[in-house]
């Protein structure tokens, strides 16, 4: 006789009991990397309620498909963790799009074709403004000057900028509403270059770039909001799932809050605003706001910019520039406001991130972090790990790269900034400073993780040049150049990580998303290519087909 027991027993073993934990999305025959070292592979993976509740084979995921299940079947392609761009600009992105963007613009003559392009539609008088300029391929390498910008605009002013955000040319009518003449000095942080006579030739670096900037029409509320959205848009058809957004101000906060209440983006975003300024106070004041939004959206870091950029010449160096011996770069932040916000931040347990490129602003950075640490203990610390990030971290002197792992420092760097910069650095550093530049194997065999990212809109923002960038460590011609230290290229599950579980770390994420994890966020990249094990040249063929964020598909290629 079979007892009440036995009978359970019998029911529960039936296939029919597997209906109760049936799924809302069950992906079957895919190659899944997970990122997770327990697991690292799968064949399926199941979600119920956002989160990951299955990973393994197609044959036992399908006892989590029931009626309502939505079932993708994906024929061997590749799914990885969502991918995560740990260092870009949302609006930056979606201001590119929505204005001139001079991205590949192989020659001065190409960027002044767009340039007339644009000016022609303009109305008299009317402000032409884009980005997305770069000389390094240009014949001769040279910065654009107000008389190459004057041939198709002698009467609109016209301001654009460099690709990497810390330089722009103006022409000689914005000049002129500017006031900038021979005699005007650049202001802290920031330099007017000019010819041999004395004159200003249009290019202005970091700070002096506000000179002309301030007389721009503002942009209204919708296209700001509109920026936020299309750059959000764009990230997600690539297959990002996060950006960890580098930098902003407290309205930007709330005009990010306000798309999300309507409904108008779908990309997480982990968020932080410029200091020190009166928002950095104000998120000090007011403390961290985590997982708003279902989790889409966490406020908790203030960015810093110590320095410029290396192509412009403002990344501070603790020697001269080797082709412009006149100069050892910009500092671009005030050290007596920094100081006590460190401290603060470091109390109240806000992170802090900064932009640091050049060695002697990487070393000032390290240095400043280690005062505050020894200024305030971890007893009087909201947060015992504050998970400090070094933005960047393009140009070190070998001395200090050990102190990262010693200050609990993370690296977040972007790796197509060494395949573009490998280019110039050598003729702007010389070879001895190579040796701490890009050092991203030296860092990872010291303990550290590296966040990765794009820096988008400086760079182009797509996750499969990052993961190429990583992995070759050349262009993407597939170019390297002498003595461009091969060895600290990423194996390929490094630069796995790099875009999924350690920006999760870098977000204080690592428990909730990431890897591919019962328990986890299910936030999902999905490529037409295995990027595994597919040859170095063949990656950047390769395309995002799905992206996945809290179980719901947000992008599929038709």
């Amino acid at each position: 006789m079979r007892t009440r027991a036995m009978w359970l027993t019998l029911i529960l073993m039936t296939p029919v009991a597997c209906q109760s934990q049936s799924a809302d999305l069950v992906v079957l025959d895919a190659v899944i990397y997970t990122a997770s070292d327990a697991q690292p592979t799968a064949e399926a993976v199941a979600v119920s309620a956002g989160k990951v509740v299955f990973v393994g084979s197609s044959a036992d995921a399908q006892a989590y498909v029931g009626d309502n299940t939505d079932v993708i079947r994906l024929g061997g392609q590749a799914l990885f963790p969502g991918f995560v761009d740990s260092h870009a600009h949302l609006s930056g992105v979606g201001s590119r799009e929505l204005t001139l963007n001079l991205e590949g613009s192989l020659s001065i003559e190409t960027l002044l074709a767009r340039l007339k392009e644009r000016v022609d539609l303009a109305a008299p008088g009317e402000w032409v403004t884009g980005r997305g300029w770069i000389e390094t391929h240009w014949v001769p390498r040279r910065f654009p000057t107000r008389q190459d910008l004057d041939r198709v605009s002698p009467d609109n002013p016209v301001l654009l900028g460099r690709s990497d955000g810390h330089a722009a040319v103006a022409n000689s009518a914005a000049l002129r509403i500017a006031g900038i003449t021979r005699e005007t000095q650049p202001p802290p942080g920031g330099d007017i270059l000019k010819d041999a006579s004395g004159e200003p030739t249009g290019m202005l670096i970091d700070a002096a770039r506000g000179l002309v900037g301030r007389h721009v029409p503002d942009v209204t509320e919708a296209d700001l909001e509109r920026a936020i959205e299309v750059g959000a848009e764009r990230e997600v058809r690539y297959g990002w799932t996060q950006v960890q957004d580098a930098g902003g101000s407290w309205q930007e906060v709330a005009r990010m809050r306000k798309l999300y209440g309507e409904g108008r983006i779908q990309l997480r975003i982990y968020k932080t605003v410029n200091g020190p300024s009166a928002s950095a106070d104000s998120l000090l004041a007011h403390g961290a706001s985590v997982d708003e939004f279902n989790g889409l959206f966490t406020h908790r870091t203030i960015k810093v910019v110590m320095d410029g950029a290396l192509g412009s010449r403002g990344a501070l160096l603790l020697a001269p520039y080797s082709d412009a011996p006149e100069t050892h770069g910009l500092l671009t932040t005030d050290l007596e406001r920094l100081r006590p916000m460190m401290a603060e931040a470091l109390r109240k347990g806000i992170q802090v991130e900064a932009h640091a490129i050049g060695d002697s602003a990487n070393r000032l950075l390290l240095n400043l972090i280690e005062e505050a640490q020894a200024a305030v203990p971890v007893s009087e610390r909201v947060v015992a790990d504050p998970r400090w990030r070094d933005e960047h971290t393009q140009i070190v002197d070998p001395a200090d790269l050990p102190r990262f792992k010693q200050l609990g420092v993370i690296p977040s760097m972007q790796a197509s900034h060494a395949i573009g910069d490998l280019h110039f650095a050598p003729s702007r550093l010389g070879e001895d400073r190579l040796v701490g530049g890009y050092a991203w194997q030296t860092l990872l065999r010291d303990g550290n993780l590296i966040a990765g990212g794009s820096d988008a809109p400086v760079e182009r923002g797509e996750p499969l040049i990052e993961f190429y960038a990583s992995v070759a460590r050349r262009d993407t011609t597939g170019f390297q150049g002498p003595n461009w230290r091969p060895e600290e290229a990423m194996t390929r599950d490094q630069a796995l990580k790099s875009l999924t579980i350690w920006p999760a770390y870098a977000a204080f994420e690592e428990d909730r998303r990431g890897s591919i994890e019962v328990g986890k966020w299910a936030d999902f990249t999905v490529f037409s290519a295995d990027i595994m094990t597919i040859p170095e040249e063949q990656i950047l063929k390769a395309h995002n087909v799905m992206t996945v964020i809290n179980g719901k598909v947000v992008y599929r290629e038709e």
